[in-house]
């Protein structure tokens, strides 16, 4: 392997997926390192019974505490918390949820695919709170319009400024009775819906529609299992000039230098390896800033009463949708800042836990209520605050000696406020459609087990106050450039990766001019 490159990648996943894929099409000699292993497809992904599992598709209890989408299923591919260890305040619990393949965590994403808008970009103008983004809407549309058709995004174009259509393949899919009553409820009480926006193309992951461009072109190496500790700078002029990484296996250290270094390892671990290289912080802010969406599982538990009895069929059940964000958008309106979305669903069996009753009596009600569910899921916004924050704490270190992440963090009177109403809405939503309400809660699940953590490396146009640029560029080292959610100053109710992919591939192309001339 060279020891020198145009560009150094850290992290495989969607931000570098896409500074590989446009900087080797544009002849630039890419390196990318990522800590963990290359998924073979073949050798790692086979089918088993249930009863050939030691603990029979569950997993071994404790091993991971804080990742409650595991199972014994897919016990490969989450970061093992034993090895990759961080801290928190016992009473602010974080759940830190991480991939370390190659692909990250596009192998694992929901692939909702939603642009952000001006009511996110603009923020602070619009109700006063936070900060703006040193862009706008229209500086990502024309990044947004390429995204689009790379991942396949299917949806419907509804001409709402709170959530802008895109490049879609047009999801002209017809919605079941159910389905449809719900969503003439919303229409009743003035609150949009539309049908949900996914990437479709082959699998949506780096893996399959990033980096094989990338290779093709020659221009980029990968080296797996490659765990980066240092970003290392030249002492006469103070730029990037390479970085540090362990071998995972070996426990071997090495060295590789390049022109550019480009980070997109992950918004909480570009953090990490920035504060343990002790780069990029002459504002303070690095580590700041940290936010995420809040997630309110099964914010209501209906059944659709003509569906009992096995009498749904597809033409009344099955299906869903996104009910789009509706408050504080012409005036703040409700005790809180911001708002919330919601997915919901039509079809499944609502669980037992819903029902007071045991043995054939249990039973016997399951499969009355069986294929006759409704239920909606609450995301709504969180407000990003100075002290919400990650540190690294010297005390604890991870499988390859590299000092951990403490994260400070939670959620406030704001987000408390929001779901209550976001609770009450939707049991408004499912009385006005019929349907019987079998339980409601306004529980949010710990801040970062949405898996949308954003922030503590955010750009901005004043050096004092941010950490990057507008094109992700480091105020204080201009040949280093962070790619991922890390950049966000706000995040609104939508599912991030589409911005990141825009982001980075707006990066990448002013990145590749400043190289060209030989601005950096």
């Amino acid at each position: 392997m060279p020891t020198e490159h145009d560009v150094l990648i850290i992290g495989s996943g969607a931000s570098g997926g896409m500074v590989a894929h446009t900087l080797t099409r544009k002849g630039i000699k890419c390196l990318m390192l990522d800590a963990g292993p290359q998924v073979d497809f073949e050798r790692h992904r086979v089918l088993k019974p249930v009863y050939e599992l030691p603990y029979r598709g569950f997993g071994r209890p404790g091993r991971f505490p804080h990742v409650t989408q595991a199972n014994e299923f897919n016990a490969n591919v989450w970061a093992d918390e034993q090895q990759n260890p961080y801290t928190y305040d016992p009473n602010d619990p974080y759940y830190w949820v991480r991939v370390r393949l190659i692909g990250g965590k596009t192998l694992m994403w929901g692939r909702a695919s939603w642009r952000l808008s001006d009511y996110e970009f603009k923020c602070k103008d619009h109700d006063g709170f936070g900060d703006n983004w040193p862009l706008e809407y229209k500086d990502l549309a024309p990044y947004y319009d390429r995204v689009e058709p790379l991942f396949r995004v299917s949806g419907r174009k509804e001409g709402l400024a709170q959530l802008p259509d895109g490049v879609f393949l047009e999801d002209s899919s017809r919605d079941s009775s159910s389905v449809q009553r719900f969503i003439d409820a919303a229409r009743r009480m003035n609150i949009p819906t539309t049908k949900q926006r996914r990437s479709t193309g082959q699998l949506a992951s780096s893996v399959n529609l990033l980096l094989p461009d990338a290779l093709a072109t020659g221009n980029l190496t990968i080296v797996p299992n490659a765990v980066v500790r240092e970003i290392t700078t030249d002492r006469t002029t103070g730029l990037a000039n390479g970085a540090h990484f362990v071998d995972r296996r070996s426990r071997q250290d090495y060295h590789v230098k390049a022109r550019v270094v480009v980070v997109g390892a992950s918004c909480l671990e570009s953090a990490r390896l920035l504060l343990n290289s002790g780069l990029a912080n002459s504002s303070g802010v690095l580590g700041h800033y940290l936010f995420d969406q809040t997630y309110t599982k099964n914010i209501v538990q209906c059944i659709v009463p003509e569906a009992r009895g096995g009498k749904g069929g597809r033409t009344l059940m099955g299906g869903g949708g996104y009910v789009v964000r509706f408050r504080n958008l012409q005036a703040r309106e409700k005790k809180f800042l911001r708002g919330y979305a919601y997915d919901f669903g039509s079809g499944g069996t609502p669980s037992p836990k819903y029902f007071p009753l045991y043995g054939q009596a249990l039973q016997k009600k399951v499969a009355e209520v069986s294929g006759a569910a409704f239920s909606m899921t609450a995301m709504g916004e969180v407000l990003p605050r100075f002290e919400n924050h990650v540190r690294i704490n010297k005390d604890v270190k991870d499988a390859w000696g590299i000092p951990a992440l403490h994260i400070q963090h939670r959620y406030t009177d704001n987000e408390n406020e929001m779901v209550k109403d976001a609770m009450n809405v939707a049991e408004e939503l499912c009385r006005g459609a019929g349907f019987e309400i079998l339980a409601k809660h306004s529980q949010m699940v710990p801040p970062g087990e949405s898996i949308h953590e954003l922030g503590a490396c955010r750009m901005g146009n004043d050096p004092k106050r941010s950490v990057l640029n507008r094109f992700n560029q480091s105020h204080d080292i201009r040949n280093l450039f962070v790619v991922d959610g890390s950049a966000f100053v706000s995040g609104g109710s939508q599912n991030p990766t589409l911005t990141i992919l825009a982001l980075a591939l707006r990066a990448s192309e002013y990145l590749a001019e400043q190289m060209r001339t030989r601005s950096i």
